[in-house]
């Protein structure tokens, strides 16, 4: 599975982040489907699928979701699937840290 990079968010804003399969998509291969899940990869939060805020959508060779709240000090596993309109299922994740608010 291929990463990302992302900065990390600060607890208390709301922020998106963009996962881009441009380079995993064939010529004319397009996005069917997508979804984006979070687990806790270190620290403890006992509900981790919280930081995800709303439904990832997709435009061209990108997915965007939303993300809110979070632990201070976790840092967050995120993966985003997506289908393609050749069938195939996609993945590219990332760690995301939540830090306290400035």
């Amino acid at each position: 599975m291929s990463r990302i990079i992302t900065n990390p968010k600060l607890v208390g804003t709301t922020e998106n982040v963009v996962f881009d399969f441009l380079s995993l998509l064939a010529v004319g291969e397009t996005i069917s489907t997508q979804s984006v899940a979070a687990s806790v990869y270190s620290g403890t939060d006992a509900s981790p699928s919280a930081v995800v805020s709303g439904a990832a959508t997709a435009s061209g060779s990108q997915v965007t979701q939303g993300l809110t709240g979070g632990v201070s000090g976790v840092i967050y596993k995120l993966v985003a699937t997506i289908t393609t309109s050749l069938s195939k299922t996609l993945q590219l994740s990332t760690f995301m840290a939540v830090v306290p608010d400035l």
